[in-house]
């Protein structure tokens, strides 16, 4: 790599660069064979700064790279940016923050009541369609008075969306949000917590919703500068448990210790006990990257109080996901991005392995995605009766060549070859989250 390109910050060189047209192609290349079940879209996010510059990766333009599969084949992929109020601007220079309008829309895509959801913490959700085009904002006819959460959880046997938002810049700091299965806002309610803190994800069980209020502190002054968020664990970290349709006096904390957690990967129930299952750091920077996540577990005993944390496998992973229709239930099965990557500050990258754990036994089965090639998060996409029946897919690159794809594996042969892998014409930056959205 050249010194110029060194020169850059790491979320503007490599495969993290962006890419700066929006792309359409079809006639693509397909290696072994597509699922004649899979019928639907793929639609992934990722920060992508349409400038081509950006003092932050988190603030970049939101970019969407879809693929759809149709009766075995791969119709299309496109990549097209999300049409956001203003897209092309800098957050921090234009003074977006706390205008909840202004999305970048480049963290996540959630479908729920027939709509397709683009997702920015600090905004209210854009509505997509599967063709990837920007339909509008959601802010529930003006219900949703706050931002919403980039990762929101939709209940399987309910079928509310369940959310939070933490950026307020006065108190409540936090406020819960319900939105029922018919597209309603239900409840939007203040929680009390002491400091504005980074709240990226949290979890939910049949009964409970839970918050992580972590040691990742706002602060004034760096936000005059640039990224406005430290690691500071002599402020305490806990978890907050909430009955789900509760109000602020009905959250119950546990403390534990000092950590950062950026994505759970799921909670449920076991009688009096609550079980959380989430990749934890025990420190972050916004900068360096060089403390990666782990898999733990936390059991809070809602009879006693107490609260047990155990490491789960000494192996980096993070982007955890589960069969959404075992969302805040039991489950045995999560599946991972290996991380091993990012623990290099100059050079970050995502891990060349996806993992597939057994939560009850820990047992870890490793796709290996080769030598050069980095990878993305994993979406399970179910097509049988089992938990695992079904496939993961997910977009990847291969850093020799600088060629990007597109890999289906069947999830009961996880560490076998993928069963299909579509050759993209363009090169796809890493990205965020994503999601599968079955044809209507």
């Amino acid at each position: 790599m050249s010194v110029e390109a060194l020169e850059k910050p790491w979320h503007l060189r490599g495969n993290w660069a962006p890419v700066l047209e929006e792309k359409a192609a079809t006639g693509l290349v397909v290696e072994g064979e597509i699922p004649d079940n899979l019928n639907g879209t793929y639609i992934r996010t990722g920060p992508n700064p349409s400038s081509g510059q950006s003092v932050h990766w988190f603030f970049g333009d939101g970019l969407l790279h879809g693929i759809r599969l149709q009766d075995g084949n791969a119709e299309w992929y496109r990549s097209k940016y999300v049409e956001t109020i203003g897209f092309g601007e800098d957050p921090l220079q234009a003074g977006h923050m706390g205008k909840w309008d202004h999305s970048k829309a480049n963290t996540h895509i959630v479908s729920h009541n027939g709509e397709v959801l683009a997702l920015n913490e600090g905004a209210w959700p854009y509505v997509i369609d599967q063709d990837l085009r920007t339909i509008g904002m959601q802010n529930y006819d003006g219900a949703l008075t706050t931002a919403m959460t980039a990762h929101p959880k939709i209940c399987p046997e309910t079928g509310e969306l369940l959310a939070f938002s933490y950026a307020n810049f006065q108190a409540p700091f936090l406020q819960y949000i319900r939105v029922g299965a018919d597209g309603e806002l239900k409840q939007l309610e203040g929680i009390d917590i002491p400091q504005k803190v980074m709240m990226h994800d949290f979890a939910i069980t049949r009964n409970y919703a839970i918050f992580l209020d972590l040691p990742v502190v706002f602060d004034f002054e760096m936000a005059m500068k640039g990224f406005p968020y430290e690691f500071r664990p002599n402020a305490g970290a806990r978890l907050g448990v909430m009955p789900r349709n509760g109000n602020n006096g009905d959250v119950r904390w546990f403390e534990i210790a000092p950590c950062a957690i950026f994505h759970t990967v799921n909670a449920f129930e076991e009688g009096d006990k609550i079980v959380m299952i989430a990749s934890r750091m025990g420190s972050w920077s916004h900068s360096d990257f060089s403390d990666v996540g782990y898999l733990w577990r936390w059991t809070i005993d809602l009879k006693t109080g107490q609260v047990t944390e155990e490491q789960l496998d000494d192996r980096p992973g993070d982007f955890g996901r589960v069969n959404e229709q075992f969302t805040g239930l039991p489950s045995r099965y999560g599946y991972l991005m290996e991380m091993d990557g990012e623990g290099n500050p100059e050079e970050p990258t995502y891990g060349k392995a996806l993992l597939k754990y057994d939560l009850q036994s820990g047992a870890c089965k490793s796709h290996e995605l080769g030598a050069s090639v980095r990878g993305g998060e994993p979406t399970f996409v179910q097509t049988g009766t089992d938990e695992d029946d079904g496939y993961a897919m997910t977009f990847v690159h291969d850093e020799a060549t600088d060629q990007s794809s597109f890999v289906i594996l069947d999830c009961k042969n996880f560490d076998a070859e993928p069963v299909a892998t579509i050759r993209l014409p363009d090169r796809v930056p890493y990205g965020a989250h994503g999601n599968w959205i079955p044809l209507q």
